[in-house]
């Protein structure tokens, strides 16, 4: 096939394919950004931290001068050894299915996606790159049949840092891999690839044949438009980490330790009415949008029903306040309650128990900081609100709590929860916005009007979800456990 006299996939018609198969190249056709090292990066940062990042960028030249001398295949192997070898593989499919989908989602070629979800027959992918990595987010998020990439060989479950036989897909191999899938039925109708490498060979295979030229500029996909939508992930590096970037993050780190154990020494020790001014000077500024409301007279508290973005969230909003509030939570960790400075108490997941302690603590005087949604959410989206608070006084002043962070998150799933206030602290300047809303009418809660407690919540999630700009769903916390182990999540509904 002679690649310079291909038509590129602008030039394919996507209408009327609801029976017809692609099979697409990954790499240089699926998503705009070349190069594998961003993915690694991530995957490798996820497993072993910023020791493993500092192998893997140790070996980044190794493996340029690999693939530019030498060829792709032997590129791809340096990769797969500095960032694998030595790592459990429930490990890597962790970080597969919870940290790489939603970085992949941002780099989706848009020509190629439109082709690919035209398709109704089989869809294969092909990648060079192992399939571990990329099967959860091509299955999960995209709908593809098959998955076709480099295996990796492991011992007793832990990676070696080898490639299996036969060997990297590339070239001749993929031809063969495609072969196979398509062996018992009828020959592909469409074939994806790039020219820049002998890869687009696979495509003779296919009765149409498109390539998709190196456009650096292009706008992927918006993560909006997939078919089901990318809302949870998990991780704590915020950004692809380029060769550069990589870089700095690892000279970046024996600064951010110290600092970030300053930072909680400095909050920890400081009575809470001055906590708002020690976050400014340790260069984690509050912004805080319309007055806090003043100290309720009568002798029962205030429910602040907030958005939940990182576990140091209660902290902040007492910070806003300037007076002691109580908090709740599902689990703390003792180092947390050691370091906050705000009191916390911990609920039972019963639902009987955990509103005696919510009302003990109301009717005792004392406001209470409360996140139902129930666990932390780093997209512009909030959880399905939990109804409890509605059911235990009308006394609710919904606040709007945002978080912008540069470096790291300061939320995990699959991690260590006690790391996320280092984390946060970590980031060069982190910055939190926190917005006091109108305290509820009683035409607006359960007491005053005969709503139910449902209603009440739906209410004040989408009265925060306006402040924000963020989607309200309908997804649970359970639901966000689901999802970032792989399986199908639900499509929210529009504030």
């Amino acid at each position: 096939m002679a690649a310079s006299k291909t038509p590129t996939i602008k030039q394919c018609v996507s209408k009327g394919r609801e029976n017809d198969s692609v099979v697409a190249e990954m790499d240089r056709a699926l998503l705009t950004q070349c190069g594998s090292f961003p993915y690694f990066a991530l995957v490798a940062f996820d497993v072993g931290g910023v020791l493993r990042l500092l192998i893997l960028l140790l070996a980044a030249p190794l493996a340029w001068i690999c693939r530019h001398l030498v060829s792709e295949s032997a590129e791809v192997r340096v990769l797969v050894f500095a960032c694998f070898a030595g790592v459990r593989i429930k490990d890597i499919k962790s970080a597969a299915n919870a940290v790489l989908p939603k970085h992949y989602s941002e780099d989706l070629h848009p020509d190629t996606w439109r082709v690919l979800s035209a398709c109704g027959g089989r869809k294969c992918v092909v990648t060079v790159n192992p399939r571990i990595m990329v099967e959860p987010f091509l299955k999960n998020y995209l709908d593809v049949d098959f998955v076709l990439g480099t295996e990796i060989l492991s011992w007793r479950g832990v990676a070696t840092g080898f490639v299996a036989a036969p060997g990297v897909l590339s070239g001749e191999a993929k031809v063969v891999a495609v072969g196979k899938v398509f062996e018992d039925s009828s020959v592909p109708e469409i074939g994806i690839g790039d020219v820049e490498t002998s890869d687009f060979l696979f495509m003779n295979l296919c009765k149409e044949k498109y390539t998709v030229p190196s456009k650096p500029r292009i706008r992927p996909v918006k993560p909006e438009d997939l078919p089901k939508p990318v809302i949870f992930h998990d991780g704590r590096l915020v950004q692809k980490p380029t060769p550069l970037t990589a870089l700095l993050i690892i000279l970046w780190f024996p600064i951010a330790v110290p600092l970030s154990i300053l930072r909680a020494i400095f909050v920890a020790l400081s009575p809470l009415s001055l906590t708002y001014y020690i976050f400014h000077i340790i260069g984690c500024p509050i912004t805080i949008k319309r007055a806090p409301p003043p100290k309720a007279k009568n002798s029962n508290g205030v429910a602040f029903v907030c958005s939940h973005r990182s576990l140091i969230d209660s902290t902040i909003v007492s910070a806003a306040l300037g007076r002691s509030t109580t908090s709740v939570a599902y689990s703390i960790a003792r180092l947390t309650e050691i370091v906050s400075p705000v009191k916390t108490r911990r609920l039972t997941r019963n639902r009987v128990d955990d509103a005696k302690i919510i009302s003990d603590i109301l009717k005792s005087g004392h406001d209470l900081v409360i996140f139902p949604e129930g666990t932390t959410c780093r997209e512009n989206y909030l959880l399905r609100f939990s109804s409890l608070f509605a059911e235990l006084t009308d006394e609710i002043v919904p606040v709007a709590v945002d978080l912008r962070v540069g470096v790291f998150y300061p939320t995990t799933v699959r991690g260590r929860k006690w790391l996320d206030m280092f984390f946060f602290a970590m980031n060069p300047r982190p910055e939190y916005e926190v917005t006091f809303l109108d305290k509820l009418s009683p035409e607006r809660t359960c007491g005053g009007s005969g709503k139910s407690s449902y209603e009440v919540a739906n209410n004040v999630q989408e009265t925060i979800g306006r402040a924000l700009e963020f989607e309200c769903t309908n997804l649970t916390r359970k639901d966000k456990y689901r999802m970032l182990a792989g399986t199908d999540g639900l499509v929210g509904k529009k504030c």
